[in-house]
């Protein structure tokens, strides 16, 4: 039986992007992440503590109140220790990322897999421009020197818009789902619907990075998508959307995956993507998770010290950013 209907597949394509409930099974697939990085942040906590950065590791709270804790006390977004991708710039041979073996089997899981097979085709490469986020509440949420909230609510923009020139035709899918329940109130993804049609718009760079300027995008018609852990938003390469700012008392946790037909290129070669699904050559496929990390390590050493690699294809001084 197929993944998803044909009527699903319309409204993607009409759209540019759906939505899917109960995609999978939370407790299998989440509740084990959310297991691996307790005891991420339980490490952080304690160094943070070692350090004299906070007072206490907190380690009677839950992940959420725990973390939020931690960021507040700190005044600092410790974003990097949990993400399973290296920055864009910076990186060290400690730059710290986490890819632990649930996240690997959340990214490899067969519901999911099957999902994407509908949508790039049965040779499934996961792409390295992947994340995990956690958005603590805007009110206590570390701040730049100008104010700015540290990882706070994310623009309007289109995710071909972070990769380099060489991905434009590759057919990447973007993969969004929440390990907690979201919506409006904490953060949840909004879209534009049918924005995936037109071109890919300029970039600018901002205090919560590259964003679509107001003066080259209407936004009447977006749409916010709340979700339940289960749930599963697919978009394009094209769709425009942005995140609202986390304006209550709890986090919001999500991952954010790219999947795309094994061969074209991923707009970031210098990271490491792998085979998740091969129907023609199985014996191709990653089901290491241990592999996989090393393949990180292996990325991060590779990029210690050097120039940091040109991501982005436009800057400040591009005249629709001015």
């Amino acid at each position: 039986m197929p993944a998803l209907t044909p009527e699903q597949l319309e409204h993607f394509e009409t759209y540019g992007y759906l939505h899917v409930e109960h995609l999978f099974d939370p407790v299998a697939v989440i509740d084990p992440v959310m297991d691996e990085y307790d005891g991420v942040l339980d490490t952080l906590a304690n160094e943070l503590q070692e350090k004299g950065e906070i007072n206490s590791t907190y380690d009677e709270l839950g992940f959420g109140d725990r973390v939020t804790k931690v960021y507040a006390e700190s005044g600092k977004n410790h974003q990097q220790h949990f993400d399973f991708s290296l920055p864009q710039k910076g990186i060290v041979a400690e730059t710290p990322f986490w890819a632990g073996p649930a996240v690997f089997r959340a990214l490899t899981d067969p519901s999911l897999l099957d999902a994407a097979e509908c949508f790039v085709g049965p040779e499934i490469y996961s792409n390295p421009v992947q994340h995990v986020r956690v958005k603590v509440p805007e009110s206590v949420a570390p701040r730049d020197e100008d104010g700015n909230v540290i990882f706070g609510a994310t623009p309007w923009h289109q995710d071909i818009g972070v990769l380099t020139e060489e991905a434009d035709d590759s057919d990447i899918l973007t993969v969004w789902f929440p390990l907690m329940d979201t919506d409006a109130e904490n953060g949840c993804l909004q879209v534009l619907p049918g924005s995936h049609t037109g071109q890919i718009h300029t970039h600018c760079p901002g205090a919560q990075g590259l964003q679509i300027p107001e003066s080259v995008l209407g936004t009447e018609g977006a749409r916010a998508v709340p979700m339940k852990r289960g749930d599963v938003l697919f978009l394009t390469k094209h769709t425009v959307h942005a995140a609202l700012p986390n304006n209550s008392e709890r986090i919001r946790w999500s991952f954010d995956l790219r999947y795309q037909p094994a061969g074209q290129p991923t707009g970031r070669s210098s990271f490491p993507g792998f085979v998740a699904r091969s129907r023609s050559h199985p014996e191709t496929e990653l089901h290491d998770p241990q592999q996989w990390c090393a393949m990180w390590r292996d990325a991060r050493d590779n990029l210690a010290g050097e120039l940091d690699p040109t991501y982005n294809r436009w800057n400040s001084d591009h005249p629709a950013c001015a």
